[in-house]
């Protein structure tokens, strides 16, 4: 195996989950279909009360984090949070307000903005800054997600029910167990534009007299669009994200100087179609994947994997030496992945 450029490891994880709901009593306040959104497999969500926001979900799961491990704010060289949907204020920054909620007026931050990518991706970033900040040893790496049902249906983005919770994890340099190997990426930038939100930014700050979220034209009518309805381009295309999910799995495995046989683990977004179809594909069991957590959770975008790899280190489903996957597709479009031995 290949030695990574720097070594560190997670010591511990905290959790701030939104109210559950069970999904078939939800979908008909989001669907006139519900039948479909149960059909993605499904059975429930978390969903923040009114005025419960990002950086408080945020702040609850760094609090639980930094408790779990005996560890204080001051304790921590860098805070990093990785942001999945719309910030709770434009020209804010989110990582020094979660700074603010956690007590502290001076602890460096970092924020990070690639969609659900940023929850995987993120784990190289600090690699890179570890490598060339070796008074860096403490890192509190926190990934949320709120959606904003103003902007968006939460059952109507993609094929997926998105869902409210943070994940923190305390990464600490030169600690043995689930240690950071490797992260690539892909891109294929010709697609940036699916899933956008159209208005609420500099090009569209309102929306037009009578538009709402909840009744906003779903994803995949642009990724249909996309293709002119094209019935061929569209399987080209949902062949082709498969072999990337796959492919980017295999560079961050050549990165690290391992090789596929040897991963273990795969945990994908919260998405129980694509787990089911990407895991054999892998040589990967379904009872090593986080096909049950996608159920129960919800997609919550930048916090599905790491949740899913805290979950299966308190339930001792991985074991010292195993080699787990975290991979996925986020906007951009990106395919990711990060290598974690266990």
């Amino acid at each position: 195996m290949t030695r990574p450029p720097v070594e560190f490891g997670i010591t511990g994880f905290g959790y701030a989950f939104g109210q559950d709901q069970d999904v078939e009593a939800a979908a008909p306040s989001y669907v006139p279909d519900p039948e479909r959104i149960l059909r993605w497999g499904y059975h429930s969500f978390h969903r923040a009360p009114d005025g419960v926001t990002a950086v408080d979900l945020a702040a609850d799961a760094a609090r639980d984090a930094l408790e779990r491990d005996g560890l204080a704010i001051g304790d921590v060289d860098l805070l990093v949070l990785a942001h999945s949907e719309l910030p709770d204020y434009p020209h804010w920054d989110s990582s020094t307000a979660l700074a603010r909620a956690l007590g502290s007026d001076h602890t460096e931050t970092l924020l990070l903005n690639e969609g659900c990518a940023s929850g995987v991706t993120g784990l190289g970033i600090v690699a890179g800054l570890l490598a060339i900040r070796p008074e860096l040893s403490t890192v509190l790496f926190v990934a949320v997600n709120r959606v904003s049902e103003f902007h968006r249906n939460r059952m109507t983005v993609n094929n997926a029910v998105h869902s409210d919770g943070a994940v923190a994890a305390v990464l600490r340099r030169g600690h043995g167990r689930n240690r950071w190997l490797a992260t690539e990426q892909i891109i294929d930038a010709d697609l940036t534009d699916w899933f956008r939100t159209d208005y609420g930014g500099a090009v569209a700050p309102l929306p037009p007299e009578g538009w709402t979220g909840r009744t906003a034209p779903a994803g995949h009518e642009r990724v249909q669009a996309h293709f002119a309805k094209d019935p061929s381009k569209l399987r080209a295309f949902a062949q082709a994200a498969v072999d990337r999910s796959i492919e980017v799995v295999d560079a961050a495995c050549r990165r690290a100087g391992v090789t596929r046989d040897e991963v273990t683990h795969y945990v994908y977004i919260n998405d129980p179609d694509g787990i089911t179809d990407l895991a054999p594909l892998l040589d990967v069991p379904l009872e090593r994947t986080n096909l049950d957590a996608a159920r129960a959770h919800g997609h919550m975008g930048a916090a599905d994997q790491l949740t899913a790899l805290g979950e299966f280190t308190a339930k001792g489903s991985v074991r010292p030496g195993d080699l787990v996957a975290l991979g996925g597709i986020s906007i951009g479009m990106r395919w990711y992945c990060s290598l974690v031995r266990a």
